[in-house]
């Protein structure tokens, strides 16, 4: 991230917007949230905002209709830089009363604002229970698959039993939905991005997540049809439960080689192939499971090596997990070329 000092000193002299720097760094929040939390109208709110992200010290990200603010101070480790910014926050905080007791009142604020979205998410899932009570009655429970993909994939990165190291590197979660695969894998990876196309979702997934580091975890919105990140951003791609809905996987599964790194991994978890037509209406399944063939042949298309292959019986439908390996040098990267997104996340 580029960052000129001058811009960020300019950026810093002001109270309110060292208020906002410091609540980015809990939290990433809409600029509603931070209207609430400040007290003050939106729209100036809004100019503190431009303020801070022409400067490069902060990030706005529409969601929807929303628009959402992250700290751009979170690779400080990466920038001398926005490192010496970071830790000058840290310190004013320490060492000057009345900032720091503005910054604990803001913090409290902020009590209400994960108050808000715990609720939310209890609401729709009170609304949407039947439906996926139906689903998961269909299969085998959550839990010993969550036990297997955690399984699988840490000894695909040489890293089990050691949860304490990042052992994931930089996790793209797509399809997030409600975020607890990504909250499940977030002790064994640096930095984990929840991907997701509903608001609504992401929403779900904010409540959950926002007890995380607000460094080690980023909330995206899009479709995983165009994956819109960098060649070789992430070590590990995972589509848990969401490739049944592509029209096109083989495709989806060519962008998300695009953005694997070389010798990163990725893992499928979806359903075998079945013959429950019903699906396609009352889930919007596009795809009814997938054969060892199918995701076999699609992963070496692809760019990746099939590794590891697991099944879990269920009621009526066997949940599969399929693990492979970016090769270092994919002979079909010329097929993914195509699929770079024309803008990067930071543009959306």
């Amino acid at each position: 991230m580029f960052m000129a000092i001058h811009d960020a000193i300019r950026a810093l002299d002001d109270p309110t917007r060292l208020r906002i720097l410091r609540l980015l760094a809990s939290m990433e929040l809409a600029v509603g949230e931070v209207a609430q939390v400040l007290g003050q109208s939106q729209p100036r709110v809004s100019r503190h905002i431009k303020i801070l992200c022409d400067s490069g010290l902060a990030e706005r990200r529409k969601e929807g209709a929303w628009v959402f603010l992250r700290s751009g101070l979170a690779e400080a480790a990466d920038n001398p830089l926005v490192a010496a910014i970071a830790r000058l926050l840290d310190v004013a905080e320490q060492h000057d009363a009345a900032f720091a007791r503005r910054c604990a009142e803001d913090r409290q604020h902020l009590d209400a604002i994960r108050a808000a979205r715990q609720t939310h998410a209890l609401e729709w899932f009170a609304r949407h229970a039947e439906e996926w009570d139906e689903l998961r009655s269909l299969h085998i429970a959550d839990g010993p698959v969550e036990a297997a993909l955690v399984e699988m994939l840490l000894d695909l990165a040489g890293e089990a039993g050691r949860s304490e190291d990042a052992g994931l590197g930089r996790l793209l979660d797509v399809g997030t939905g409600t975020g607890r695969i990504a909250e499940l894998l977030a002790p064994h990876a640096r930095h984990i991005v929840a991907f997701d196309k509903s608001p609504d979702m992401l929403r779900i997934a904010r409540a959950r997540l926002q007890h995380l580091r607000a460094e080690s975890v980023e909330l995206v919105q899009g479709d995983f049809a165009q994956l819109p990140f960098p060649a070789r951003s992430f070590d590990t791609v995972l589509f848990h439960q969401v490739l049944h809905y592509a029209q096109a996987p083989e495709a989806v599964l060519a962008g998300a080689a695009r953005v694997t790194a070389p010798g990163g991994r990725i893992a499928i978890v979806d359903f075998a192939a079945h013959d429950r037509e019903d699906l396609r209406q009352t889930h919007a399944h596009a795809r009814l499971g997938f054969s060892d063939p199918q995701i076999e042949a699609m992963l070496r298309d692809s760019g990746f090596v099939p590794q590891h292959t697991r099944a879990l019986a269920g009621h009526e439908l066997v949940v599969k997990l399929w693990t492979a390996t970016r090769r270092e040098a994919a002979a079909s990267e010329h097929n993914v070329t195509a699929l770079e997104p024309r803008q990067n996340r930071k543009s959306q």
